[in-house]
């Protein structure tokens, strides 16, 4: 099986190459195409491919552009980050998916799925106009923005630049990269549910991280994993063994 992979972040690109491989080593990636300029310059021309797994969103706009540009006449398998409500409707408009970050079993059974059809699906102009809304919606629902009191005033922390969010004596604090704290009146799962998972991971029942204040990654004992922040955080960030995995493939999404 010839594959194309549709993927701006290197560290994605690379982890669904391995996994690939792991499933199946006569699967052979033919190429790596980063943006929608990329891959519609890409599609223009005759390809020899059997399918396409495509993330959603890349560096220079949505993937949904290509098709807008170029006709792409083998199935596609989408990969995205958004949570199930979302992903149920890309399963309702019939175009096959994978939720970030990406698990073996799950491509394994996608790729099975894409075998046993009969026939190539095809995205049709009425998909693409509804997920495009989806995306929309969705994309509106996150949190851009938290309105923090400081003193006698109130000021905006944009969510881009917390590093931590974090429990302390059930009041919610968050560091921002800048190494300031604020206190946000909500609770830890409210705020779960406000943040963009690309980029946010409760970690524990205790903290949430962004994904660019994680420094290094430590083994830890039993199968857990230390967490070293920048900033600094003032105590030991540890995940367990049962939330490691989903943590290193969240990372490395």
């Amino acid at each position: 099986m010839k594959v194309i992979i549709v993927e701006d972040e290197i560290a994605a690109s690379e982890n669904l190459t391995y996994l690939l491989k792991e499933i199946d080593t006569s699967i052979e990636v033919v190429t790596v195409l980063d943006s929608v300029k990329s891959a519609i310059n890409y599609f223009s021309k005759s390809i020899d491919a059997d399918l396409v797994l495509m993330d959603i969103h890349l560096a220079d706009g949505i993937s949904f552009e290509i098709f807008d540009q170029v006709a792409i006449d083998i199935p596609v398998i989408f990969t995205t980050a958004f949570d199930q409500y979302a992903v149920r409707a890309f399963k309702v408009n019939s175009i096959d998916y994978l939720l970030k970050p990406i698990d073996e079993e799950e491509l394994s059974e996608a790729l099975t799925k894409f075998k046993n059809q009969k026939k190539p699906v095809e995205v049709s102009n009425n998909q693409i106009e509804g997920i495009l809304t989806l995306l929309k919606i969705q994309s509106e629902q996150f949190k851009t923005t938290y309105l923090v009191r400081t003193h006698d005033e109130l000021k905006p922390i944009l969510t881009e630049n917390i590093a931590i969010l974090y429990i302390d004596t059930g009041i919610i604090k968050a560091i921002t990269f800048d190494n300031k704290m604020y206190t946000i009146d909500s609770k830890l799962e409210d705020v779960e549910a406000e943040l963009n998972p690309k980029y946010f991971y409760r970690v524990n029942r205790q903290i949430i991280l962004q994904k660019k204040a994680v420094e290094n990654i430590k083994f830890y004992f039993n199968g857990k994993l230390v967490i070293n922040t920048k900033p600094i955080f003032k105590e030991r960030i540890v995940v367990s063994k049962a939330k490691a995995t989903a943590f290193k493939n969240w990372m490395n999404s």
